[in-house]
């Protein structure tokens, strides 16, 4: 009888990477996981980053932009722990992350010797949607698998914590089976389900169509333009939205929803219907009381997402894939008519700051509108020129806008280099504040380190200028820790190997956005202070 043909739990484990596309790996390696490291295959990158909350938040720009899941190696409990601020918000914009972690050597674990990750599967519970530890040497090849059928399926993050020994454990043809593996979810939508939707939305009014980041995740942006045209209806952005999914300047686009309960209800008046698509029902933030919606309007949820269906306060929910949904609207409605020529509006003449206060974000972004091209991927990440950037900023094409869908800060200067790693074909801005800037800022050094080409334009006014703002809403206007001034981050980048300006004037920040570059830059702008509304 022949003898089984043995390999190594690793050589299995990268066969089965490499099978699905995971071969970038976002990390900050420690001794846990240099076992699971070596012997990288060819087409393998490694992809360092100078800390875990950083990593996580470029493997979730990655993630989102690639829309599959993305590869990230953590140094066992402390590294994980470092991760978590920023695994918030790859669990809110629903990031297939596969998070892999180094443990101590099976023998040790017992009487957790230093970098045991004690409990190592409750750690990131209840962020992540599935964690597991091998039980044994054998079982790590297939629990990896699941780790990533697992992130893919739920679209959240999925936690490993494999023990470094198990690594270089010879294992035989069943443990290679998993390679072949391969998973796949469907959620059609009934004929009776899709015959009840049809007949709600023929029948209303006055319908209002709100769009959540999941049309721009499943590729539905230009399906979603192409509904409300049908429907001549109007179009809002589902509040705090992390992905836009409709063009911004469109006339039938009436702004994002803003984050509070009486706030939606009066933006849904005189609406007889409500249809949300690829959202949660809805993600709140400031307090403001009242009613879920107006007397005598009807709410209906689609989404894949069982979980913001079930928690959903109001309305009717169907949980399936949206795009049949779409597709039965878009044929078995009649179109309805409009007398409207142009498709988008011109933008406003960008508002101007008081004498020697900088510029005024507005004209910021006008001049980014202005120079750079129509295809550009922007990562948002300051929250007190949301009003601005509305008003100033035309996004026509998907994947157009990323934001920290759980508002977690350090999200954008990462998550741009991930973006940009994704889409090489595209440019990238990262449009980011002085306050958030500060929590990713070591992500300038993995933009120079691989040259990703990202204009990183830092929004510098002193102050966490979304945090005054609450504290007026709060009645708590004196509360300390909001004055940041006196950073110089154009010194910073300069010590991250990035080139960096600072941009004094209108005509300096336009002639640097218009220079060419082939690697990462920063660019420094003094703005005066701003509301997000």
């Amino acid at each position: 009888m022949a003898a089984m043909v043995t390999t190594t739990a690793r050589r299995i484990a990268h066969e089965f990477l490499e099978r699905h596309g995971l071969t970038t790996i976002f990390g900050n390696p420690g001794s846990n996981e240099l076992p699971f490291l070596a012997e990288l295959p060819a087409g393998f990158r490694y992809i360092l980053g100078l800390h875990e909350g950083a990593v996580v938040a470029m493997a979730d720009g990655y993630a989102q932009a690639l829309g599959r899941p993305a590869l990230v190696n953590l140094h066992s409990a402390t590294g994980s722990g470092n991760a978590l601020g920023a695994l918030t918000n790859a669990v809110a914009s629903r990031a297939p992350l596969v998070l892999t972690a180094g443990q101590q050597v099976r023998s040790a674990m017992g009487i957790e010797a230093v970098l045991t990750n004690v409990d190592a599967t409750q750690l990131m519970r209840p962020l992540v949607g599935w964690s597991g530890e091998p039980s044994c040497a054998a079982d790590v090849p297939r629990s990896l698998a699941q780790a990533v059928f697992e992130a893919q399926l739920q679209r959240r993050p999925a936690y490993l914590s494999v023990p470094y020994d198990d690594w270089s454990v010879e294992l035989d043809a069943n443990a290679v089976a998993v390679t072949d593996r391969s998973v796949r979810l469907g959620q059609q939508p009934s004929e009776a389900q899709l015959a009840d939707l049809v007949a709600a939305v023929a029948a209303a009014r006055n319908p209002a169509l709100v769009l959540g980041g999941d049309i721009d995740a499943a590729g539905l942006f230009e399906r979603a333009v192409a509904l409300a045209e049908h429907l001549e209806s109007p179009v809002w952005q589902a509040p705090s939205p992390h992905r836009l999914s409709f063009p911004n300047r469109h006339r039938l686009f009436r702004g994002v929803l803003p984050a509070s309960i009486a706030a939606v209800e009066r933006a849904m008046s005189g609406h007889d219907l409500v249809l949300v698509s690829g959202a949660p029902v809805f993600r709140y933030h400031q307090h403001e009381p009242g009613r879920y919606l107006p007397e005598g309007t009807r709410l209906i949820q689609v989404t894949d997402d069982a979980g913001a269906a079930a928690r959903a306060p109001v309305g009717t929910a169907l949980v399936a894939d949206v795009a049949p949904v779409f597709e039965a609207l878009l044929h078995r409605i009649p179109a309805r008519a409009s007398d409207n020529a142009a498709r988008f509006l011109a933008n406003p003449e960008p508002a101007t700051a008081a004498e020697h206060s900088g510029l005024h974000p507005e004209q910021v972004f006008a001049a980014l509108r202005e120079t750079q091209p129509a295809e550009t991927c922007y990562v948002v990440e300051s929250t007190s020129t949301n009003a601005a950037w509305w008003r100033q900023i035309d996004l026509r094409e998907p994947g157009s806008y990323f934001w920290p869908a759980a508002g977690g800060l350090g999200f954008g200067l990462p998550a741009a280099v991930g973006v940009a790693l994704a889409l090489p074909e595209r440019p990238v801005a990262a449009v980011i504040g002085d306050g958030s800037a500060n929590y990713g800022i070591t992500a300038l050094w993995t933009a120079a380190r691989y040259r990703v080409p990202v204009t990183f334009v830092i929004l510098r006014n002193g102050t966490y200028g979304a945090l005054e703002w609450f504290a007026e809403l709060l009645g708590t206007p004196d509360v300390p820790g909001t004055d940041i001034g006196g950073i110089d981050f154009t010194a910073l980048a300069a010590g991250y190997g990035v080139p960096a300006t600072a941009a004094t004037d209108l005509d300096g920040l336009r002639a640097a956005l218009r220079s060419p570059t082939d690697g990462p830059r920063l660019i420094q702008v003094d703005t005066a202070p701003t509301r997000p509304a």
